[in-house]
């Protein structure tokens, strides 16, 4: 935890798990009374109640003013996280129910789109599934395929099993010897770079090249738009219906604060780009350690997949009050699974 120590004491931690796992379970403010009866501590309402105020006082825990219980704020959750909490086990069942359905799936591409669909529907929440940066995915084979008479598709076959494809416009007929010529010196200097590296260089790996197709012209003009991230679709969203009917976001105003959410992309993004951490399984982000004010009463779980250099993330957003417990494990589960089966 990030600048917290643990200097709680054992009561005092004792009490703040107990709100915070009764309060996510309910939804409800809890009072001292409600954990005098559910602690194994035998401590009589009054302690506890003396414990819950030096709790609010060192900021783990508000005070509702409708209500004689507390809340966990941020930085309880956060605490709760780091310190208290006891991650749950995915049943095998549940293991073996995501893996068969991510399998079947078709291509990648359809693969991600039912991860969200998948981790939206078992978490109960938003399930957020980014498309890989295929800029540095290492390309295998590229092909170039006459469509008419002024149009060509660009296919590039990228380790992993990805594939990107683009129509690019000519002036001119171009003879079909000629573009497997060009496919084939494009071939023999490109295939094992990354596409960041091909876009960085590839005006110097074809300058020798003085063909009267105007073919090798036109990759250069449009190399940015051949060989970087395609901004067509940076992220799958699913479960909305579970999110808006979440306690926290049943009046009004949350809930055009969730619809803002779920249709700013790049918002999103940026949550999850901000996750992006090689040395970190699962990374979890609460309130407003998001740094985005229309993010701040939500939670961001993530899992980083990488595989053959193409990176994404996979992960749930969600209310503070979210069960972490099972979600983390699920999160992480997904991401290795996508990672696998991507290389398979």
């Amino acid at each position: 935890m990030t600048g917290q120590e643990n200097h709680l004491s054992e009561r005092a931690e004792s009490i703040l798990r107990h709100v915070v796992h009764n309060y996510i379970t309910t939804a409800v403010p809890v009072g001292s009374r409600f954990i005098s009866k559910k602690s194994d501590k035998h401590l009589s309402p009054a302690t506890i109640r003396n414990v819950m105020a030096d709790l609010e006082e060192l900021g783990y825990l508000s005070h509702p003013h409708t209500s004689a219980g507390r809340v966990p704020t941020d930085l309880g959750y956060r605490y709760y996280v780091d310190y208290l909490m006891e991650v749950e086990r995915l049943s095998d069942q549940e293991r073996a129910m995501i893996d068969q359905q991510l399998e079947i799936a078709p291509d990648p591409t359809e693969m991600l789109r039912e991860t969200s669909r998948l981790l939206g529907k078992i978490s109960r929440q938003l399930g957020i599934v980014s498309s890989p940066h295929i800029s540095s995915g290492i390309l295998e084979k590229l092909e170039i395929i006459p469509i008419s008479s002024s149009k060509l598709l660009v296919v590039m076959s990228i380790r992993s099993g990805l594939v990107r494809t683009l129509m690019l416009e000519v002036g001119t007929d171009i003879r079909r010897e000629k573009l497997d010529e060009i496919s084939r010196m494009l071939n023999e200097r490109l295939t094992g770079l990354t596409l960041r590296e091909i876009r960085d260089t590839f005006v110097e790996r074809v300058r020798d090249q003085s063909e009267q197709t105007g073919l090798v012209r036109l990759f250069i003009d449009s190399v940015d738009l051949l060989f970087s991230d395609d901004k067509a679709e940076k992220v799958h969203i699913s479960g909305t219906q579970n999110i808006i009917e979440q306690p926290e976001f049943v009046d009004s105003r949350s809930f055009r604060s969730v619809i803002e959410l779920i249709e700013n992309e790049e918002m999103i993004v940026h949550l999850l780009e901000r996750h992006d951490q090689p040395d970190k399984d699962v990374m979890i982000s609460i309130g407003t350690e998001n740094e985005e004010s229309k993010a701040d009463v939500y939670s961001v779980v993530t899992g980083r997949y990488e595989t053959e250099g193409i990176v994404g993330q996979v992960g749930i957003i969600g209310p503070k009050r979210m069960n972490y417990a099972r979600l983390i494990p699920l999160v992480d589960h997904v991401a290795r699974t996508i990672a696998r089966l991507l290389c398979a």
